[in-house]
């Protein structure tokens, strides 16, 4: 992995291809944190009558 961001970083292009390659890898970030963050709140959620020992 460290080669290939090396290979990235040594890599000549354009204005126009570094806004569009940090563009989709912020979004990407983003979006994997959304979806883990939405993960993680729908396993922690429980409410209603089968949230407690007693309704299972």
């Amino acid at each position: 992995m460290h080669k290939q961001i090396s290979n990235l970083f040594n890599k000549e292009m354009s204005r126009k291809e570094f806004l569009a390659t940090t563009g989709l890898g912020l979004a990407s970030i983003l979006g994997f944190s959304s979806v883990i963050k939405l993960l993680s709140s729908k396993s922690n959620r429980a409410n209603g009558y089968g949230s407690s020992p007693y309704g299972r």
